[in-house]
Parts: C-alpha cells; sequence; structure tokens
C-alpha cells in the first residue's frame, strides 16, 4: 500500500471538511438577518450547474466552495427565525451538531448487527418520544422521512389488524381478494394521509369523509353517524393541528365511538401532536394517548434537521408483521429492531439528531419551545386583529395564525409583497372559499421583535397595495 497516497488524500478529506464547515458557520451566522426569500432562482442555478460530466476530477474543496456560492443564496431562509410558510421548524444547535455526526458515521441503522449505536440510541430515543408526548410506554416508535411515512405505517398497521380480525393476511395475500376495509376522515383531512391510502392501496376516492366544523376540525356527531351506517369495523383518520387553523378533533370522542364500532384510530399529529408536551395545550388533544397509532414530524415543532418524522404503533407486533422483513445476510433479533418497524431497510440514523434535540432541551425546554410558538401566534394575531386592514380567520389556538386582506387578490399579493421584501416568508391559502396569508410559528429562534417585524411588513404590504389601487 503507498502510505503517502493513503496519507495525502485523508489530508485532503480533513482540509474539505473543515472548508465545509467554515461555510456551514457563515450561512448559519448570517441566518437570523440575511433576505429570507432566494436571492437567485431555479434557472439561473439550473445554468450555472448545467454542463456535461467533467472528464477530470475536480478539486474537492473547490467542488464544495462553488456549491455553497451556487445554491446558498438560492435557498430559502426556512432555518431561520423570520420563516413562517410552511410549518417548518429551523435546526437546534446540538441536533444539527448530532446531524452532522450522523453522516460522518454513516450508519446503515437497520438493526442491532448492522449498528449496535444505531439501534440503541433508537431505543432510548423511542422511550423519551413516548414519555414527552405522554403516550402508551408499550408503543413502539419508528424513525421515518416524515409525517407522510409516518401515516403510512400507522395505517399499514391498522390495515393488517383490521384484516387479521376477519382471517385474511394481507402480507401474504394481498387485497384483491380481501374483505373490504372502511376508511374515514374528516373533509379537512390532510393530503398526506389521502396519498398514504392510495400507497396501501385503500384508494384515496373510497375515503368517507364526514363534515367538520368552522375550524376543520371533526365533529364527532357525523362521525357517529358514519360509523352507524354501516357495520363494517373502520380506519378513523383523525387530525390534531389542522394545517390552516390549527385546530384539532375532538379525541376523547372520536376513540370512543370508533372503538364501539370496532375500529381503529390513527391519529395525524403532523405538528399538533406536540402540544401532549405542554400542561397549558394538552387539553386541546385530550384523549390522543388512547388511539391506536400516531404520525408527527420531529423537523417541524422539535426542530431536528430534515428529514425526521415519527411514525408511532401502539401495537407493536402489528407494525412488524405490517413492515418486517427477512433475510439471509441481514439476521435481526426477535428484540427491537429499529428496521422492522420502518419501511426502508436502508435508513440513516434519524433518532440521533432526535435524541440530542430532547437531551438539549429536557422537558421543561420542549414545553416552552411549544409554547412560545402558539405566544407567537397570538401575539400576531392581536396585532392585527384590530388593524382596519386584516381580518384574522381562524380561532388561534395553535401555533397558526390565518389574515385576510381587503379581498383575494389583495391577499395574495400581500403574501408575495412580504415574500419579495426579504423581511419574512409567508404562503397563501384558501379558507373557507376564500384567499387567506397563512402564517406558522415553529421554530425556536424566532423572537418577539420578528414577530413584530412581521406584523410591520404585513401592514406596510397591504398599505402600499392599497396606495397603488
Amino acid at each position: 500500500m503507498d502510505h503517502s497516497t493513503a496519507a495525502d488524500s485523508s489530508d485532503g478529506a480533513y482540509t474539505v471538511l473543515r472548508r465545509a464547515a467554515e461555510l456551514a458557520m457563515e450561512y448559519l451566522r448570517d441566518l437570523p438577518d440575511r433576505h429570507v426569500d432566494a436571492i437567485t432562482g431555479y434557472d439561473e442555478v439550473l445554468d450555472l450547474l448545467s454542463g456535461p460530466v467533467p472528464e477530470h476530477p475536480t478539486d474537492a474543496v473547490a467542488v464544495v466552495q462553488r456549491l455553497a456560492a451556487i445554491l446558498g443564496p438560492a435557498t430559502i431562509a426556512s432555518a431561520g427565525p423570520r420563516y413562517f410558510g410552511l410549518v417548518v421548524g429551523g435546526s437546534l444547535p446540538a441536533a444539527l451538531a448530532a446531524d452532522w455526526l450522523v453522516s460522518t458515521w454513516d450508519q446503515t441503522a437497520y438493526s442491532r448487527m448492522s449498528s449496535p449505536a444505531g439501534a440503541a440510541v433508537d431505543a432510548v430515543t423511542e422511550r423519551w418520544i413516548l414519555q414527552v408526548l405522554g403516550l402508551p410506554a408499550e408503543a413502539t416508535v419508528g424513525f421515518v422521512t416524515g409525517a407522510t411515512a409516518g401515516n403510512t405505517v400507522g395505517l399499514l398497521a391498522a390495515r393488517h389488524v383490521l384484516l387479521q380480525r376477519q382471517g385474511w393476511d394481507v402480507e401474504a395475500d394481498g387485497l384483491t381478494q380481501a374483505p373490504r376495509v372502511r376508511v374515514i376522515a374528516g373533509d379537512e383531512v390532510h393530503p398526506s394521509v389521502l396519498q398514504a391510502i392510495q400507497m396501501i392501496g385503500l384508494g384515496a376516492r373510497l375515503v368517507e369523509r364526514v363534515a367538520v366544523d368552522d375550524q376543520g376540525a371533526m365533529r364527532a356527531d357525523a362521525l357517529a353517524d358514519a360509523l352507524a351506517a354501516d357495520p363494517t369495523p373502520a380506519i378513523v383518520c383523525a387530525q390534531v393541528g389542522n394545517v390552516n387553523s390549527g385546530a384539532c378533533d375532538p379525541m376523547a370522542q372520536i376513540v370512543d365511538l370508533t372503538r364501539e364500532h370496532g375500529g381503529w384510530v390513527h391519529v395525524d399529529g403532523a405538528f399538533g401532536l406536540w402540544a401532549q408536551a405542554s400542561p397549558r395545550l394538552s387539553e386541546l388533544v385530550a384523549g390522543v394517548e388512547r388511539a391506536d397509532s400516531w404520525s408527527t414530524d420531529a423537523h417541524k415543532w422539535l426542530n431536528v434537521p430534515y428529514d425526521c418524522g415519527l411514525s408511532i404503533v401502539n401495537h407493536p407486533d402489528a407494525a412488524r408483521a405490517a413492515l418486517g422483513a427477512t433475510t439471509s445476510y441481514l439476521p435481526t433479533s426477535t428484540a427491537r429492531e429499529p428496521g422492522v418497524l420502518v419501511p426502508e431497510m436502508s435508513r440513516r440514523s434519524r433518532a440521533v439528531p432526535v435524541y440530542a434535540a430532547l437531551a438539549s432541551l429536557g422537558r421543561p425546554g420542549v414545553q416552552a419551545l411549544i409554547e412560545r410558538c402558539c405566544d407567537h401566534a397570538r401575539r400576531l394575531a392581536d396585532a392585527l386583529r384590530d388593524d382596519a386592514g386584516f381580518i384574522v380567520c381562524n380561532d388561534v389556538v395553535l401555533n397558526q395564525v390565518l389574515v385576510r386582506a381587503d379581498d383575494d387578490e389583495t391577499t395574495w399579493q400581500v403574501c408575495e409583497h412580504v415574500r419579495h421584501s426579504g423581511e419574512a416568508w409567508v404562503a397563501g391559502t384558501v379558507w373557507h372559499g376564500r384567499a387567506a396569508v397563512r402564517v406558522s410559528f415553529s421554530n425556536w429562534a424566532t423572537t418577539d421583535d420578528d414577530v413584530d417585524r412581521l406584523a410591520t411588513v404585513l401592514r406596510d404590504a397591504a398599505k402600499a397595495l392599497r396606495t397603488i389601487r
């Protein structure tokens, strides 16, 4: 072996990694004050990166520096404190640093055999998640890409159980001649749930929709009527945290009704499930701990780097039956193994940044983070509620605020004006048939000053548009 070549290669690796860390630190340092919207666009980036595959190697430091120079300005500062568009958290310092280590270790976190480290941190973090969210200690947690994958896992487990009760082995025999499985959801069901339903073969078009109230929460009386109309056991997809209003379905009633009819309750709690971590807010989701499965995101309110979601199932055997695979070269024990609880065999150790976030915050820190974001939502709503230019459209119960300007056109233009200003980033939505500005508070670094800056830029945008008109 040419030891000098190996040494040179090692030195080169350290050099490029050191430079990448410097560039990352520069980005993070500027993040709180930078223009929030992307400075350069898709077409410009495409032009700069395009061309044939290089015929000769390129210095690694040069590659990284070029990527930072081209892609950095084209990023939206969604990790920063003035991003309020999609429900997106930032990255807590401990979680971000831990995620760097995950990439460095480059483990296949499938089993105890493939990575003792990955399997152990997965098991410990599972216990911590269940404790923080107040969910049953016997439940199992899978660390997946996001709430879409989490919904898929929960619904696969539900499908397994409801068909097994009817004597059908869906994993072995498929759905072609299987008994019918009903799926019921509220009219405001999130698209990720419908996506999961279509992926597991239950048919998004076959989902039975039930009425919701004026905040988008499922009406218990409508669910009762739907369950009574057909004796077939159903998967009931409940929601805590409507993506527009933040409203939560009446979980205690939903669980009671579904149990009475022999069904399964799956909870889409992408962000709203974290209300369980706050004694002040947990009443909004009372009864959610009695469901059968849950999906939530860690990269939203827990503020770990993308991508990291949690699939939680209160019937571990059902999760393993629905997802587990056996191979001759990847033996697993009969005890807990991470890879049999999720769809991916090849998987990074997503539990590591979750562990780091929970360890750095502690239970009080998680509670404070959740409550602070909700306080920010109320602060913005209070600032705009008496403003002649805006109407607050929703009951602000969690971290979501919907505001509407004079008319639909003005409302859409306000969103664009705010984004182009670089002061903040907000998204438009449609609520009760009319345009609204949707503001989501999820970032650990957002301050009251950031909220006030947002209120100011919203007012300025509406004022400027009225002047033009």
